[in-house]
């Protein structure tokens, strides 16, 4: 039944409906009804599955990611540590985990220890005692072993210490030995350089005791001579000759024991880190023609060849320490002398190369003789301080064994190198290497303008030499020509002349194998040469200089030749006067000393009475004080004029030489104040130089005193 308004007042319209036309109705609308819940229901079941799954996926990348990002940590950490890691199944003994870093440790492939485990024990060397020990065996659950074991890499071959840590533990029911192996190399050679500095500890302080025996009897040795030698000139007044001659050998037994005392206070600073190197302005010309001057003494006496030679020097004014440099030469060539026989020949040769800085140029000097030589075994430790080489051959020769050692450290502080080459029985040689700053704003003239293009012709019989002088002969100006032998520069000139293209320069080695450099002479004047000729010599030329300028030689020239030696040279032969460098060394003669008065500041009787009688020899009027305190009170009561200098010994009672000099320089009188003052010490070291500077003295003397040293200082200072 149904009802419906009709709009007519209020009627009501009533019908009659079918009820299988109703229940059709509500059936469909329930079946609409349910579709559209259980679309939502699956539309929301839906969702919520989706929503699960996507946060599942996100989760599982999530863990990926972290997954991928420790393990990508791990081979990171794994490639960068000392630790091999394996994971080993105990019952198949296959490699579930293999680090990668397992090739850079161990020389061995991760594919190689997945295919087989036991391709490991090839890493023991051969014939190792415990190469076929298997430390896994009888392992329980939870337990750890660890052991050490020496390891060869298999690809380079270099022996490792591994200490290795084994671990067994159940994963999801199956047993695992978790293993690794450390590399512990390093701390392996940390320990042992320890035990070979323990032992080169000990070593030395063996050598130093040695080194205390030997000194014993090398100082006591020349002390003897001192004190014999003393006695017998005592016993001998009336014997002048006698008494000179014990004189000159306790000169000379003095001078030894000097020399000793300074090797040994040297190898002191070096070790305490006290010397260092003050760079100067140098030339190397003047370096090698003073260190032969030096040595031309000793050559003579032992009846040996010096040889000097320079090659391709371009840059000869560099900037080191002359001092320095000296002193490493004259170690290498005294040792030289030392060791070579007579007869034998020593020879230094000074090279320049480029060098690698800007600024710097590289220069290698050989110093080489045909000596004795050394053992092998000696040679390596020559540079250790307090060595000498026991045999008969050397165990008379006198040392400290530390003028090497000292040697190798200032070469060091200088940024070189030194090398030895010997052989017993047949020489040493040695090389430095060291690269020296140039002095570019003291860079020399080459050229000649009056010889440019000019012919020269150089005859020696090293072929480095004509080699080294051509060069510089062409960088002067000139063509250069050169030949070994004398007889074919005889013929060399005679054909230049022939043929209209004469030499204008001639430079002769004195010593040729077929004829000397006077006879070729003698034969080029004999053609109607009247060419310049410069006989180059490495020898003294004093005792043939006469014969010489009867053949018609023009100049001498020393070896070793540097350009500003050659330069020079070609002017003297031009007959051009040298227009610098000419300045006297005493520039308008050596002052009158004779009655200055001098003040001498001296503690010790002795070394006061020394003084007094040297200095009165040469004309000096001295008075005396025996400390600081009375050489100030003398100074302050006289009137200026009154003396001239003080000589201050450093180290006196009551008030030392510095304090003293202070003193004098703070009195009110200027005319007092201002007078020169010189400091005696028997402290001789740079440090001590400056310090006496600095407290207003003007110089410094270094006991024992020089005479020829403090003449000249005090000529310096009263010169006015």
């Amino acid at each position: 039944m149904t009802y419906e308004s009709v709009g007519i007042q209020d009627w009501t319209m009533v019908g009659l409906v079918p009820a299988a036309i109703v229940n059709e109705s509500i059936h469909a609308l329930q079946t609409s009804t349910i579709a559209i819940v259980s679309i939502v229901l699956a539309a929301a079941a839906g969702l919520i599955i989706v929503t699960i799954l996507r946060r599942s996926k996100i989760s599982l990348r999530r863990k990926d990611t972290e997954i991928l990002y420790r393990d990508e940590l791990f081979m990171k950490l794994s490639m960068n540590v000392d630790d091999v890691f394996l994971m080993l199944d105990a019952q198949t003994a296959r490699a579930d985990y293999v680090s990668p870093n397992v090739e850079k440790l161990l020389g061995i492939s991760v594919e190689e220890i997945r295919a087989d485990v036991h391709v490991l024990s090839k890493l023991h060397p051969k014939a190792h005692p415990d190469a076929d020990k298997n430390y896994l065996v009888g392992m329980q659950n939870g337990e750890q072993r660890e052991w050490d074991e020496e390891y060869v890499h298999q690809k380079s071959g270099e022996h490792r210490w591994f200490h290795s840590i084994a671990m067994s533990s159940d994963v999801e029911g199956r047993t695992k030995y978790i293993l690794v192996l450390s590399d512990r190399t390093a701390d392996k050679k940390i320990n042992q350089a320890l035990s070979e500095a323990v032992r080169a500890a000990e070593t030395a302080n063996r050598a130093k005791s040695t080194f205390l025996s030997n000194m014993s009897h090398d100082i006591r040795t020349p002390m003897n001579a001192i004190i014999g030698f003393t006695t017998l000139a005592v016993s001998n007044m009336d014997d002048k000759e006698r008494v000179q001659d014990y004189l000159s050998k306790i000169l000379a037994s003095g001078s030894h024991l000097l020399s000793l005392i300074n090797d040994i206070l040297d190898m002191s600073r070096i070790e305490s880190g006290k010397i260092h190197l003050e760079e100067t302005e140098v030339n190397l010309s003047d370096v090698l023609h003073d260190l032969k001057t030096i040595v031309s003494g000793q050559i003579y006496a032992k009846q040996l060849e010096l040889y000097m030679d320079a090659m391709d020097v371009t840059d000869e004014d560099v900037y080191c320490d002359k001092t320095r440099l000296n002193q490493v030469l004259l170690n290498l060539l005294s040792n030289a002398i030392k060791f070579t026989p007579a007869g034998g020949t020593v020879s230094v040769r000074l090279r320049q190369f480029p060098g690698t800085r800007k600024g710097r140029e590289q220069y290698e000097i050989r110093v080489k003789d045909n000596g004795i030589g050394m053992s092998p075994e000696f040679a390596k430790k020559i540079f250790d301080p307090f060595e000498r080489e026991r045999s008969s051959t050397v165990s008379r020769i006198q040392g400290t064994g530390l003028g090497m050692a000292i040697t190798k450290n200032i070469v060091d502080m200088m940024g070189g190198t030194i090398e030895i080459r010997t052989e017993p029985g047949k020489g040493t040689e040695f090389i430095i290497r060291v690269a020296l700053r140039v002095q570019p704003e003291h860079h020399r003239a080459e050229r000649i303008a009056e010889l440019e293009g000019l012919k020269a012709l150089v005859v020696d019989d090293d072929f480095n030499t004509c080699d080294s002088v051509t060069k510089m002969l062409v960088r002067v100006g000139m063509r250069s020509e050169w030949t070994l032998s004398g007889k074919e520069a005889v013929l060399r000139a005679r054909q230049s002349m022939e043929l209209g293209d004469a030499f204008h320069a001639y430079i002769i080695d004195w010593r040729l194998p077929d004829m000397n450099g006077i006879e070729v002479t003698r034969q080029i004047r004999s053609l109607g040469d009247g060419t310049p000729i410069i006989i180059l010599t490495a020898y003294d030329w004093s005792d043939i200089e006469v014969e010489a300028k009867a053949a018609g030689v023009t100049a001498f020239c020393s070896k070793p030749m540097f350009m500003s030696d050659l330069r020079e040279t070609l002017l003297t032969a031009l007959g051009q006067s040298r227009t610098e460098n000419d300045d006297s060394i005493l520039s308008g003669g050596s002052p009158d000393l004779r009655g200055k008065h001098i003040l001498l500041a001296e503690d010790n009787e002795l070394n006061r009475e020394i003084a007094v009688e040297i200095l009165s020899k040469y004309g000096f009027v001295v008075d005396t004080a025996e400390n600081g305190v009375e050489a100030v009170e003398k100074i302050k009561e006289s009137k200026p004029g009154d003396y001239d200098l003080v000589l201050m010994d450093v180290q006196m009672p009551l008030m030392d030489g510095g304090e003293a000099a202070r003193q004098i320089r703070a009195l009110s009188d200027p005319a007092l104040a201002k007078i020169p003052i010189l400091a005696m010490t028997a402290n001789a070291f740079e440090e001590d130089r400056k310090n006496a500077l600095e407290c207003g003295m003007n110089g410094f003397l270094s006991k024992p005193i020089d005479i020829e040293e403090l003449i000249a200082a005090l000529s310096s200072h009263l010169a006015g």
